[in-house]
């Protein structure tokens, strides 16, 4: 379904491109001096849809990586919260270990799992890598 629905996507803005391109094939200079706009001496010359596109993907990739340090404040927050529950579920083993070595207990009390209540192999339920 998922694949269905990028196809979906990407296919109309595919030919969007391949038609913009067609319709922006003249060539136009962009100019980086601009105390000579007649004869630059730093100048590209290059189709407009080119220019355009690159644009787009410049501003893209800024974008990302802009938002990507905005988020950094979560992703260190999700690591410490991740290595608290990590020590949790250690400390919590432990504690039912002793209970029940104290207790004498012959059925021991259920453990957690190794790996944070997940199956062994390093897999979830859906048997996912982790």
């Amino acid at each position: 379904m998922r694949k269905f629905f990028s196809a979906l996507l990407l296919i109309p803005l595919g030919l969007f491109f391949v038609i913009f391109a067609v319709a922006n094939r003249h060539l136009v200079t962009v100019s980086f001096d601009p105390f000579n706009s007649s004869y630059p001496t730093v100048a590209v010359t290059l189709p407009l849809f080119v220019l355009i596109i690159v644009v787009a993907i410049l501003g893209v990739m800024v974008g990302g990586t802009a938002t990507w340090f905005r988020q950094s404040h979560w992703r260190r927050s999700a690591r410490r919260h991740e290595a608290d529950a990590r020590a949790a579920r250690s400390e919590l083993a432990d504690l039912r270990a002793n209970t029940a070595a104290l207790r004498g207990d012959p059925q021991r009390l259920p453990a957690l799992m190794q790996g944070g209540g997940y199956r062994s192999g390093g897999r979830d339920k859906q048997d996912a890598t982790l």
